[in-house]
């Protein structure tokens, strides 16, 4: 949420959240309105920013744990500009 208000205040543009439960994961999504992605080639590159003051582990971090809970976590948007980050995790089943 945090980089995709980043990324759209400048363009003045909108960010949302939405998800989706269906076949046994659930999908979460944030849009962002912004500028979109000028270079993924380092995107989930530890310690690589482009922002000033940037860690550069946020993305690196959050796909860590996705993937240590069977998820996914990735970055795209082809269709417009802006961005969308996209959280894939199992349910859990009930007892």
């Amino acid at each position: 949420m945090k980089n995709a208000v980043e990324a759209s205040i400048d363009s003045s543009g909108g960010v949302s959240l939405r998800w989706t439960r269906a076949d046994g994961h659930v999908e979460v999504l944030v849009e962002d309105e912004g500028p979109g992605l000028a270079q993924t080639a380092n995107l989930f590159v530890p310690f690589f920013t482009t922002k000033p003051g940037g860690s550069g582990i946020g993305l690196v971090l959050g796909r860590q744990i996705a993937e240590a809970h069977d998820g996914v976590f990735g970055r795209d948007r082809q269709d417009r500009t802006g961005c969308i980050a996209r959280l894939c995790l199992p349910t859990i089943k009930s007892i």
